[in-house]
């Protein structure tokens, strides 16, 4: 039987690389899948998903009007059987499409691969990632590391001076320019003011 999926993390954890290794595992296998994507983070251009390695696909678009079953539903139609269906930055889904998701996984019998961040940059769960925690079938954690050592499972969201901004509104699109993943104990220390972390991580050394 079909089932909804969470993958959750912190910033910075490969979850978009899990996803896309996921779909080309279906792919090779000749079986058709669909990538879902916000329409409001276009930072590798419209309906593109990326990730920090390199990897890319076209993928569907939608903004919190979109009607996800309906969505699906009109594209079996058009292309035939989907055999999984993957959505990058599920923390942007709202609750009605989280439902609808799993109308998809319940009425068409076709798994739900969701893969998001759980919590903003206030410590505050996403919509989407409130409503998947609770209706998913398996909840599954990526896990990454803090610049301490730690495991991080908090997002931070910094200034050009790397002093942690504790104010604004909950989605502002960014990468390692204006988000870095700490510990919770290193959350509260940045949040407090007592002191800064460096902007861009360096590059993984393949020499």
């Amino acid at each position: 039987m079909a089932k909804l999926y969470f993958y959750y993390s912190s910033m910075n954890a490969g979850k978009t690389t899990n996803l896309l290794q996921s779909a080309y595992n279906y792919y090779e296998r000749g079986m058709r899948t669909m990538i879902l994507t916000p329409a409001l983070d276009n930072r590798y251009g419209e309906g593109v998903v990326a990730s920090r390695i390199g990897l890319r696909s076209h993928a569907q678009r939608f903004t919190g009007e979109t009607d996800l079953l309906a969505q699906v539903r009109a594209d079996r139609i058009a292309h035939g059987d989907l055999h999984c269906i993957f959505v990058d930055e599920a923390q942007f889904l709202t609750k009605a499409q989280v439902w609808q998701l799993s109308d998809v996984v319940d009425e068409l019998n076709i798994p739900v691969l969701a893969y998001g961040l759980r919590t903003d940059f206030r410590g505050e769960l996403f919509e989407g990632s409130r409503y998947l925690l609770a209706w998913a079938d398996n909840l599954e954690e990526i896990k990454t590391i803090c610049h301490t050592g730690r495991k991080a499972t908090m997002v931070v969201r910094v200034d050009e001076q790397g002093r942690a901004i504790t104010e604004g509104p909950q989605v502002e699109i960014g990468g390692n320019e204006r988000y870095v993943s700490v510990s919770r104990a290193e959350f509260k220390k940045i949040t407090r003011g007592q002191g800064r972390i460096e902007l861009r991580q360096p590059s993984l050394p393949l020499d």
